[in-house]
């Protein structure tokens, strides 16, 4: 499945990346396809997790648009603070 980002998702790269936070698109993509955590209580949107580094997850908010996935944000949290999430 094709995957789109929108303009608010294209300048989080360069927004976390001011604060030392590196994430890639391939990050992006891996926890779309393979998460830890998938919250589907606000439909039609998704909210996939996966691990970031040691410390955070990264949390990946994206709708399903037809065949293409359309990210809409991405943020990086604490596990402590997500860990209790069983969603």
């Amino acid at each position: 499945m094709p995957i789109r980002f929108t303009k608010h998702a294209l300048e989080k790269f360069s927004v976390l990346k001011s604060y030392g936070v590196s994430v890639s698109r391939t990050q992006i993509a891996q926890i779309i396809r393979t998460p830890e955590i998938i919250d589907c209580r606000r439909l039609p949107l998704y909210i996939a997790q996966g691990e970031l580094d040691k410390r955070r997850v990264l949390r990946v908010v994206y709708k399903q648009k037809g065949a293409t996935i359309v990210v809409i944000t991405f943020c990086p949290g604490l596990k402590s603070h997500y860990e209790k999430d069983n969603t």
